[in-house]
């Protein structure tokens, strides 16, 4: 086996290997080192070609003394050591390089450039080398073998020598066309060429290109032909100091045109010197600078007209900051006030002493500050105009509004601001008179209003209390045979007053509505009849319905109520006759559209009644929706039914419109969300003596603070079997419920008295009783309160009036879900 004999020779990198402490070193005493390491140095220590070895995990090099001169400084100290610790500045060029050997696979390439850093500083440098695996004795790649040859300077040689072929040729490319300029310069730049002797006391030749008159021969004239007298001087001297210096002659002058008058010339002549430096001959050109010259004039000219109109418009500013009547300001972005004008001390009491230095925000309103300073922001990031009003305070403490417009200036805030104090207080003014005036009205029309309802209601509480005391007279008499008609005059007449008060409540948007998927086609087929017999045989009746239309989420007893009060409207605008037409469509509205009707974009369904009658005037339109406003004479109406209407589309998430002309007929139009269900199907009536009975033990709370309505309730379910409990108020029915007694339904007013209403005495309860099934009976229910989108599955609403018999059925239906 070898020994350190591997280490022997190799001139100067032998001897630091050998002085190498190779027993502290990761890879051990030389003669533990695998055979294949020992003869791979022993083959780089005997070249004399750049060779390199990377041995062991850490990449111990190895190099040879023909290496040494490419390392720098890096040389000597880094024999022994780990690669990664002295290219480092080179290890991300290095590393796929290294990996790719260690793979097993060698590596070439030509005059690849590096940046190593050899003296310091890295700079580039340019190898030719390869790369080789080397393998252990147990046949595993553990090291590389690096053979290298530095081709720099044949690189940097061949790059210099490129680049000075190319400079070379650009330099002859430049030299063929500086030569072309030149011929081009002598035959177009100039109109004139000419030429004159060594002192210039005559001219051998002019070709003035119609510019100067043209000579072909020696001319000892020429200055007193070709120059003016005021300037022969001037031109003389010019020449006597060129010829002096030997120095190319320049000058701009005047000369006389070859067409007559005056003009300018740019004039340049170069000497042409012998063997001796002596001048032997001047070479020039001249060049028309007539217009040049004019051009120049009148633009001194306009300067001189410009200084003086900016000075005027100046004091024009000056004079406008010093006597306008709005105050001005100049200001930085973070509000620190540079300069006011005189109009602050008249508006605001302040004089510009007072203010410069100070910052504007200190004199603004508290409750205006964050508007005020959102504006200076968006001036400062650059809007042109901004217009805004604030409160600035007056010297004296109070404040004063001011109406801004200002803008950013030069890297400042320009702002003017008008007083408008009185302004806004007339306004005020002017508000609360208007104001004023609209209740006067209103009460007026409450009047109006009070007086139709009065006459209803005297009619129908006529036609009941006059039906209830017949029929007990009767009753007293024995005499029961006519009992039904009186029993029947009462209860229409309870029903038309339930319908003005449904109206009352519909157009306040507080009725209780009783939503459905409905058929909107299917409704107004269904009403086709009703509308003929109402308007009468001299109105003819137009059905027009868009097919496949979905459903619409609606009340179809108010939507119905509200079709019959169109029509009925209809009918009294045409007193003798004419069209009635009824159509329905399906519509999508953009926003543009939807912000005029003020509801949201989207899908509509609309119910459209046309009439071709007397029409409405802009005036009658604006107040058509309020209650407090009717055409008809006093007396002959309440003024419910288009506000009833436009109630009940608001409530039900849609709007009402109406589109109208005087003799042109009018347009009433629903505009009615659509619903994604199925519409339900029609409920049949059912006769009383089929009202369903009790089962065995079923018990009914029953809560209301009327005594006749709790009394009509309990008789009702105590003749259909079922057990029933009564309370008067919340804390009643809540001591119920939390007894141990059977409570299968729970049947509530939701207006109760005692701080408790209908609504939270239900939620106790069913807190109390999981599961607890409500019926809430009202005549009266806001939506934030009791709203169909918030009660919780086994709750539902009956409105007031209702039938015992439409009670019995709604109790078992309730009872019996599963």
């Amino acid at each position: 086996m070898l020994d350190n004999t591997c280490l022997a020779g190799g001139g100067a990198a032998g001897a630091r290997l050998r002085a190498v402490d190779w027993a502290s070193n990761p890879l051990g005493p030389v003669e533990g080192w695998p055979l294949s390491l020992q003869t791979a140095v022993r083959i780089l220590l005997s070249s004399e070609f750049p060779m390199m070895i990377h041995w062991g995990p850490e990449l111990i090099t190895f190099y040879n003394d023909a290496y040494a001169p490419s390392l720098g400084r890096k040389h000597p100290g880094n024999l022994g050591r780990p690669v990664y610790e002295w290219w480092s500045e080179m290890w991300d060029q290095l590393t796929p390089i290294f990996d790719r050997v260690l793979s097993g696979q060698s590596f070439f390439v030509e005059n690849a450039r590096y940046t190593p850093d050899r003296d310091g500083a890295q700079k580039d440098a340019y190898f030719t080398h390869c790369h080789s695996p080397l393998w252990d004795d147990q046949g595993k790649v553990a090291g590389i073998f690096l053979v290298v040859t530095e081709t720099t300077r044949q690189v940097v040689a061949e790059r210099d020598l490129l680049q000075a072929n190319a400079a070379l040729a650009q330099q002859n490319q430049a030299l063929q066309a500086s030569q072309a300029r030149l011929a081009a310069v002598v035959s177009a730049s100039s109109e004139v060429l000419y030429s004159m002797n060594a002192d210039w006391s005559e001219m051998r030749q002019l070709t003035g290109g119609g510019f100067l008159a043209d000579t072909g021969s020696a001319n000892p004239r020429w200055l007193t032909d070709h120059i003016p007298d005021g300037e022969q001087a001037r031109v003389a001297a010019a020449i006597q100091e060129a010829i002096r210096n030997k120095a190319v002659f320049s000058l701009e002058h005047q000369v006389r045109l070859a067409a007559g008058g005056i003009g300018w010339t740019q004039s340049r002549a170069v000497p042409l010197l012998g063997p001796a430096g002596e001048i032997t001959e001047w070479f020039g050109t001249a060049n028309d600078v007539t217009a040049r010259r004019a051009a120049e004039e009148a633009l001194r000219r306009l300067n001189e007209s410009l200084e003086q109109q900016v000075a005027e418009r100046t004091a024009d500013r000056n004079r406008l900051w010093t006597l306008s009547k709005d105050i001005m300001l100049v200001a930085g972005f973070d509000g620190t006030i540079q300069a006011t004008n005189p109009a602050w001390a008249e508006s605001l009491g302040w004089p510009e002493d007072d203010l410069v230095g100070r910052n504007l925000f200190d004199l603004v309103h508290p409750e205006d500050l964050e508007r005020t300073a959102a504006c200076a922001a968006a001036i400062a990031g650059g809007q042109a105009f901004k217009r805004f009003e604030n409160r600035c305070r007056h010297a004296d403490g109070t404040y004063r509004w001011i109406n801004w417009a200002g803008g950013p200036g030069d890297g400042l805030i320009i702002a003017a601001g008008r007083d408008v104090t009185e302004e806004r207080t007339i306004a005020d003014v002017l508000l609360r008179t208007e104001e004023q005036l609209r209740q006067s009205q209103k009460m007026e029309a409450v009047g109006q209003l009070t007086g139709g309802l009065a006459h209803d209601f005297n009619n129908l509480l006529t036609g009941i209390t006059g039906s209830l005391e017949l029929l007990q007279a009767r009753v007293a008499q024995g005499r029961v045979g006519s009992l039904e008609r009186y029993i029947s005059a009462a209860r229409g007449a309870a029903d038309r007053a339930t319908a003005v008060t449904h109206r009352l409540l519909a157009f306040s948007r507080r009725q209780t509505l009783d939503p459905k998927p409905t058929d909107m086609n299917r409704l107004v087929r269904d009403m086709v009849d009703l509308i003929r017999r109402t308007v009468g045989p001299a109105i003819t009746v137009q059905i027009v319905g868009e097919p496949e239309l979905p459903p619409v989420l609606i009340d179809p007893n108010q939507l119905e109520n509200a079709l019959l009060n169109l029509c009925i409207n209809a009918r009294d605008a045409m007193p003798d006759g004419g069209r009635l037409r009824i159509e329905t469509h399906h519509r999508t509205l953009d926003c543009h559209a939807a912000q005029e009707l003020e509801i949201p974009a989207g899908e509509y369904l609309t119910l459209c009644v046309t009439d071709n009658g007397t029409g409405m005037t802009p005036e009658v339109i604006a107040r058509a929706f309020d209650p407090f406003f009717t055409t008809k004479p006093l007396g002959e109406g309440t003024g419910l039914g288009l506000s009833m209407i436009y109630g009940f589309a608001r409530q039900s998430g849609g709007q009402a419109r109406i589109a109208s002309s005087p003799g042109q007929g009018t347009t009433v139009c629903l505009y009615l969300p659509p619903h994604a269900g199925r519409p339900v199907e029609e409920e049949p009536s059912l006769d009383p003596a089929e009202a369903p009975l009790a089962q065995q033990g079923e018990t009914v709370l029953v809560v209301d603070d009327e005594p006749t309505v709790r009394m009509l309730v309990t008789e009702v379910l105590e003749e259909l079997g079922y057990t029933p409990i009564e309370a008067a108020d919340g804390a009643g029915g809540l001591h119920i419920l939390r007894s141990n007694t059977r409570i299968d339904l729970l049947v509530t007013d939701v207006g109760l008295p005692g701080g408790m209403n209908g609504r939270q005495m239900a939620e106790a309860g069913r807190a109390l009783r999981p599961g607890l099934k409500v019926l809430f009976i009202t005549g009266y229910a806001d939506n934030a309160v009791l709203g169909h989108d918030h009660l919780a599955e086994g709750m539902q609403v009956m409105v007031k009036p209702f039938s015992m018999e439409l009670l019995a059925t709604r109790v078992r239906e309730i009872i019996a879900e599963a």
